[in-house]
């Protein structure tokens, strides 16, 4: 999956975030034998993650999911201390590309602030789904409700980069390019409080919906540093077209208005995902160009782990 999120031309989520996750996973942060637990109710699953991490639960989450659509129009699923799930839009994508319409969200812990702000307000929530288009590649939508993703800004941060005015305040709330002071502050909602109030449905569907009362104190924790805590929580929700109204009649409906979109959009317009699938496609023909600075933080992650990079990756 993370491999994956490389060729979509997704860097931010993709492989550089394995040095954060290798440590998170050496120091008990991320489970690496976990224990994933599933509870069945009709309509309905709960998971307790066991602290998996991210990638790995939110691929069980899903893949339980589309076993529950086969039989019945949909499924949502409610999952609790899990990690970092990456580039969430890769979970809808999956169920889009066997014929599903699928939405996913994960509570993250406090990032998100105003000018003036004292503190982290609330997670940034990233919410993405996906839908299958016939003779198109899925549409997916993926979007934190910060203007920018915080893996831009840590990536800004690796690279020495400065970050564009409007992204982030740091912890006094006053504007800021500095990453860093970016990491240590916090980031701006995207449309100002429409990005709260979107952010505000995670913290509900993820994060009070999924969580149990243990969970509180790992709730208000705020997110510091490299990577996303552990113990996170996540929401899916999954339908089956073809139980709800008709395979065919689906398909034809979504073609309808994509395609009135893209023919009255100019001709630049293109939906959510097709440039993402452009670039997977690309990928697999060419392989994936990784850049110099992310190869050494993975080659001293390999000495330090005993592992040589191969030589093609």
């Amino acid at each position: 999956m993370i491999l994956r999120t490389e060729a979509r031309g997704l860097p931010t989520h993709g492989i550089s975030r394995m040095p954060t996750y290798m440590d998170k996973l050496k120091s008990g942060e991320y489970n690496p034998r976990p224990a994933v637990h599933v509870d069945h109710s009709p309509g309905m699953l709960r998971i307790d993650a066991d602290g998996a991490m991210g990638q790995q639960a939110g691929l069980h989450a899903i893949r339980e999911c589309l076993q529950c659509v086969e039989t019945q129009p949909a499924v949502m699923c409610f999952a609790r201390d899990l990690g970092h799930l990456g580039a969430v839009g890769m979970l809808p994508l999956m169920a889009a590309e066997q014929g599903y319409f699928a939405l996913a969200i994960q509570r993250t812990a406090p990032v998100l602030g105003l000018p003036g702000s004292t503190g982290p307000l609330i997670g940034h929530s990233p919410i993405a789904f996906a839908a299958p288009v016939s003779g198109q590649a899925p549409l997916v939508f993926d979007m934190a409700c910060s203007i920018a993703a915080r893996g831009h800004v840590l990536l800004a941060a690796q690279k020495g980069q400065e970050i564009p005015e409007g992204w982030a305040v740091d912890a006094d709330g006053h504007p800021t390019v500095d990453p860093h002071a970016a990491i240590d502050g916090m980031l701006l909602p995207v449309g100002g409080y429409k990005g709260l109030g979107i952010a505000m449905l995670g913290e509900i569907l993820a994060g009070s919906l999924a969580c149990q009362l243990d969970d509180r104190a790992q709730l208000r924790e705020v997110t510091r540093g490299p990577g996303a805590p552990g113990g996170g929580s996540a929401f899916f929700w999954v339908i089956n077209p073809a139980l709800v109204n008709s395979t065919s009649t689906f398909d034809l409906l979504v073609s309808d208005w994509t395609s009135h979109y893209l023919r009255n959009a100019g001709s630049v317009a293109r939906l959510p995902g097709q440039r993402a699938a452009a670039a997977e496609a690309e990928a697999s023909r060419s392989g994936i160009e990784v850049p110099a600075a992310v190869l050494e933080r993975l080659e001293r992650l390999g000495q330090a782990w005993g592992q040589r990079l191969p030589e093609e990756i």
